[in-house]
């Protein structure tokens, strides 16, 4: 559709030219394997080393910490089950939280089918843990804490440093899930006590396909994939040179953007909140501080969310209610439920995720067209009444 406004940039980000362009040359004339001894394969394997320092760099990390993955359902499916299974310990014990994504959901609770014991720390209002119930559920057998540096659906961005701070004092492997976080807000490992930390390039300008995780120096968790000696050991099979070029690619605009683009798209995003809370009987979802730059998240009352998404789309806007992992998912999203949403008010779920391509011409796109979608649907649902849901009729 021309004129389309893409404001789902959270569910996957366009790839960026430049990235397309440093990844064509290893799909075509640089196609050597890295692993080999002759010359000719030399050029691949400084691709690939340059990336783990660009990869690094933008961590704040050393690149012998990172190691290149699929996508961040590996990284997080790695790091977790591989902490657990170094612990050597009995009845291992994690942390987690109930509004993680749920490539660490299901991981804790495949692990829970093996023995292993999981905390769900629950979040308040705005999707955020409370420290001091954190510290009282560790145990002498927790051997990982594994929180999201921010949330897919609602944007919160948790006390990272403070979590990892309590973890360290403990001796407790840290791990978040940063899959949303990285190459949109500032992280520093070494500062903020991460122990392994999962990423995804295709959230930040990458193909889909490549992922990557960091593992803190020190650390020791078990090879994902056998077989060979790429990534030291850790996870054979021939690297997938390209997409591990436009990771470092991405990575390095990403860096050296990071500032410029968080600021505008923070401006646009907050636009968007003032506005849109105008619509009566919308709220915000999510904090209003400590957010990610681009995403702005609502409850709009009296109207279901996939009848929102496939009206915008005819009116010419790309958005998400709730995660786009879960499309096709009647059940109502689990971090709306867990911020303590009502069934029926969850259901009306919106997201809107801006990225480096939005413009302001974008957003006043939107807020002219969410108005009309949302008095359309009102005007043709059952618990519309009298200008307000049923819910609320006196």
């Amino acid at each position: 559709m021309p004129n389309l406004v893409y404001a789902d940039h959270a569910a996957t980000a366009p790839v960026k030219p430049q990235v397309l362009e440093a990844m064509l040359p290893y799909l075509a004339e640089n196609y050597a394997n890295p692993s080999s001894l002759y010359p000719f394969a030399y050029k691949a394997k400084i691709a690939v080393d340059t990336a783990r320092k660009q990869v690094a760099d933008l961590l704040g990390a050393n690149e012998k910490e990172i190691y290149f993955t699929s996508c961040g359902s590996e990284s997080d499916n790695w790091a977790i089950k591989g902490a657990v299974d170094a612990s050597k310990t009995e009845k291992p014990h994690i942390i987690t939280t109930a509004i993680e994504h749920h490539a660490v959901l299901h991981t804790c609770q495949a692990l829970e089918k093996r023995g292993a014991e999981v905390t769900y720390l629950g979040v308040n209002a705005q999707g955020l843990i409370s420290l001091d119930e954190l510290k009282a559920a560790i145990r002498p057998e927790t051997v990982l804490i594994s929180v999201m540096f921010a949330n897919n659906e609602i944007g919160a961005i948790q006390p990272i440093a403070e979590i990892g701070e309590v973890a360290r004092e403990h001796g407790i492997l840290f791990h978040t899930d940063a899959v949303q976080a990285v190459g949109h807000v500032k992280i520093d490992v070494e500062a903020m006590k991460i122990d392994l930390l999962s990423l995804s390039g295709h959230k930040f300008g990458t193909p889909k396909g490549v992922g990557a995780m960091y593992m803190r120096k020190g650390v020791r968790i078990g090879s994902l994939i056998h077989g060979g000696g790429q990534e030291r050991r850790k996870r054979a099979g021939t690297e997938n040179v390209p997409y591990i070029v436009g990771l470092g690619e991405a990575a390095r605009l990403a860096k050296e953007h990071l500032s410029e683009n968080a600021a505008r798209l923070s401006k646009m995003r907050d636009r968007l909140i003032e506005e849109i809370e105008k619509l009566p009987y919308t709220f915000l979802t999510g904090p209003r501080e400590n957010r990610l730059p681009g995403l702005a998240s609502f409850c709009i009352e009296g109207i279901e969310g996939e009848a929102l998404l496939l009206n915008l789309y005819q009116a010419g806007v790309c958005a998400s209610s709730g995660s786009a992992c879960s499309s096709g998912d009647l059940d109502p999203s689990h971090v709306l439920l867990a911020i303590g949403l009502p069934h029926h008010i969850a259901h009306g779920s919106l997201r809107l995720s801006l990225g480096e391509m939005t413009t302001d011409a974008d957003v006043d796109h939107i807020l002219e067209a969410l108005p009309q979608v949302v008095s359309h649907l009102r005007n043709m649902s059952p618990v519309w009444e009298n200008g307000k849901p049923a819910w609320h009729a006196e």
